[in-house]
């Protein structure tokens, strides 16, 4: 697996998720029950800031940037930027891969990419569920996500960065449905829901 690529393809859906956010509608619900669009974009935005910290200063800072006032137009900014640092740091050829220290650990620079590339795919998910859009992430890619997220995402992260699985994963057909199952998400048509609140999934 080239965690490069599966950061790129995880930022590129994102980013067509959050072209389809119109003027408005930050109060509206999402599928991440604490959070509205507005907090989601913010949310999705310090992850970025936190993978661009961690490629290109090899640290990750435990403390998130200021909100921006403009979140989509941050998102896109800090998604250029981050490949552009992934760029530098995949174009050297250092005799081991670098690591990063986030907080008192230290991870390699590869997994921490990969591992942010499943945040960014299934926040990019739930943006466009949020505008009622139906953005299916790409099998493909679902695929590689889902064996990231059973190797990196372990019991002590349900209920702080992901919600209990939904169903058996043998329940869901479509590599798409089992990895958003996985990380407690319903797989549904969307549908636009209006104002704050959480979204009442069936």
């Amino acid at each position: 697996m080239n965690s490069g690529e599966l950061l790129e393809r995880s930022l590129a859906y994102a980013l067509g998720s959050v072209a389809v956010v119109v003027p408005g509608s930050l109060g509206r619900a999402t599928p991440c029950a604490r959070w509205d669009l507005g907090e989601l974009l913010g949310h999705l935005d310090d992850s970025v800031d936190a993978l661009y910290e961690g490629v290109s200063e090899g640290r990750v800072g435990l403390c998130p940037s200021p909100r921006a006032a403009d979140p989509v137009c941050a998102f896109r900014e800090r998604a250029c930027a981050l490949l552009g640092a992934w760029a530098v740091v995949s174009g050297a050829v250092p005799s081991a891969e670098p690591s990063v220290r986030v907080g008192d650990r230290s991870l390699e620079v590869g997994p921490l990419a990969a591992v942010g590339a499943v945040e960014i795919a299934v926040h990019g998910w739930d943006v466009a569920q949020a505008c009622g859009r139906s953005r299916p992430i790409p099998p493909a890619l679902a695929g590689e996500l889902l064996s990231v997220a059973g190797e990196f995402v372990a019991d002590a992260d349900r209920g702080v960065r992901f919600a209990e699985p939904v169903g058996a994963l043998s329940s869901w057909s479509r590599p798409e449905d089992r990895l958003l199952a996985f990380l407690g998400r319903r797989p549904s048509p969307p549908r636009l829901l209006p104002g704050p609140g959480p979204v009442c999934l069936p």
